[in-house]
């Protein structure tokens, strides 16, 4: 995919973002702010035999951190949680498919943060 596709990927996950919403009854929310920005997101997951079966995020943010939210709401549905565990940083640029620069890096990884957090408050809740 060349890099124009990728950037249009990002652009269509920040104009149309995927699982954007609310859930009824989620079983963890977390919710965190990026304070050099003011990017702020909060997801809520439904958790059942230790997988993610269902995830929404609210809030607002930039481009990066909303394509962010989105590709990432979309790749835990269905994972998991001892799979994402072992989730790292590099596996969300991956997701993104941009350079994302020294400067923006706090935005992306912003949903990266939470679902790390939702991944933690999930193992709490056995």
């Amino acid at each position: 995919m060349s890099l124009d596709m990728y950037a249009e990927e990002i652009l269509d996950h920040y104009r149309n973002p995927k699982n954007f919403g609310k859930l009824d009854k989620p079983d963890v929310k977390v919710r965190e702010l990026n304070p050099l920005c003011g990017d702020q997101y909060e997801f809520q997951v439904k958790v059942s035999d230790g997988k993610i079966t269902d995830v929404k995020f609210n809030g607002d943010g930039c481009a990066i951190s909303t394509a962010s939210a989105s590709i990432l709401s979309e790749f835990i549905k269905g994972k998991k949680i001892s799979e994402l565990k072992k989730m790292e940083q590099k596996d969300l640029l991956n997701l993104l498919g941009i350079e994302v620069s020294p400067a923006r890096i706090k935005c992306a990884m912003l949903a990266f943060n939470i679902v790390k957090k939702v991944v933690e408050e999930s193992g709490k809740k056995k």
